[in-house]
């Protein structure tokens, strides 16, 4: 609280944007400068905050970022904005159009649900965490939806709101937090106050265990830009026990149909890697469906095909070779390809790809892709490209 009251002044406000965009080398000569006229302690909160504005743009649209207030952890742990409207959009086609958002963080969730329309209790137990999402909903104008409240989510009545949103801290003194029951709250009580609401969300970590989804929730897997972001369990939509993976931007949604799992077949012309929230949602069998292909491994997610059939749920590349693993013929063929820019892709394999880049030394003008994967239980290399879709007559 006491790094953030004195921004809100008239004086701290002027002195954000007198530092606004103040690149991390400049700061010691910036912050002498303004500690001839501004308390110190004043300029290093400023400067502390002007730092965590340009890390927030990554998340935020930069003309919020460059408004909005953040704390460490707030940046963080923050939902993306294009996750967050995702949501938000679901939550409005449900037909709710009031939230209580428990463990709100600074505000990314509750500024998004604002934005759609739905009134927002946005609540959060730590004094400074509040008071940053507080400030946020007056900067951003949405302080006649949003109300913040520094409470216990425990303890807070939700019976008067269409739905709850919930997203547990999953990070300790530690670090990350992977057993779902040590979760603040504990997952069950987020299940527990999801059962209790017409509707809700439940945000969670993307390697949640499938046996710990509920049977009546939906589970959804988001991705944005091929990076997954998150799981969320939904309740009162309407699928029990539907499974979907969600890609962002778009968004293009793959519904699960309870196919078995794929046949291993011999590697095609094709290899299809797909997207990391296919994959955690375990939907690769429906991308194999959609491409005619099937699996490299049985217990590898590349899918192979003969043929090139374009979807946006997995990344297709055309292979040119197929190698047993032998770092000196990989070398030999590169060298013989001219290779000299090379990405290494692996799934199960031990052998890390910065350490296959400085063995095998490419050198030269062309490019190419290598998979480090197994062929039928083979260690194998596979070596290519981005597929291009063929040319139209």
């Amino acid at each position: 609280m006491n790094d953030l009251a004195p921004l809100l002044t008239p004086k701290g406000r002027a002195l954000l944007e007198e530092v606004r965009g103040t690149a991390p080398a400049d700061e010691l000569a910036v912050a002498t400068r303004l500690r001839r006229d501004h308390p110190a302690d004043l300029v290093s909160a400023a400067l502390g905050q002007a730092r965590l504005r340009q890390r927030a743009a990554a998340k935020f649209a930069a003309a919020d970022a460059e408004r909005m207030f953040f704390t460490p952890n707030g940046v963080e742990q923050s939902t993306r904005a294009s996750v967050a409207a995702y949501r938000a959009r679901r939550l409005t086609d449900l037909g709710v159009t009031s939230v209580a958002d428990l463990c709100c963080g600074i505000g990314g969730d509750a500024i998004a649900l604002a934005r759609a329309g739905i009134r927002v209790l946005a609540v959060d137990r730590d004094p400074l965490t509040a008071a940053v999402a507080r400030a946020n909903a007056e900067a951003l104008g949405l302080t006649d939806l949003m109300e913040v409240r520094e409470a216990d989510v425990t303890e807070v009545d939700t019976a008067g709101y269409d739905a709850v949103f919930v997203d547990p801290a999953r990070r300790g003194g530690r670090g990350r937090i992977f057993d779902p029951e040590a979760y603040s709250p504990p997952l069950s009580w987020a299940v527990a106050a999801a059962r209790r609401a017409p509707h809700a969300a439940l945000k969670i970590a993307p390697g949640i265990p499938h046996e710990a989804v509920p049977p009546e929730a939906e589970a959804e897997w988001i991705s944005d830009g091929g990076d997954v972001k998150e799981a969320v369990l939904w309740f009162g939509t309407g699928a029990p026990g539907a499974v979907r993976a969600t890609l962002l931007p778009g968004p293009r949604t793959l519904l699960g149909r309870g196919l078995p799992d794929p046949e291993v077949r011999p590697v095609g012309r094709y290899l299809y890697e797909p997207d990391g929230a296919v994959i955690r949602a375990h939907l690769v069998a429906e991308v194999a469906e959609e491409v005619a292909g099937g699996l490299l491994d049985a217990t590898i997610a590349y899918v192979t095909a003969d043929e090139l059939h374009p979807t946006p749920y997995a990344t297709p590349y055309e292979i040119t070779d197929q190698l047993p693993f032998n770092l000196k013929k990989l070398k030999a063929l590169l060298r013989e390809r001219e290779v000299g820019t090379l990405t290494v892709k692996k799934r199960g394999s031990a052998v890390e790809p910065e350490e296959l880049r400085r063995k095998v030394k490419p050198q030269g003008p062309n490019a190419a892709t290598v998979f480090l994967t197994r062929v039928a239980g083979a260690p194998t290399m596979l070596v290519g490209g981005p597929a291009r879709p063929p040319e139209g007559p």
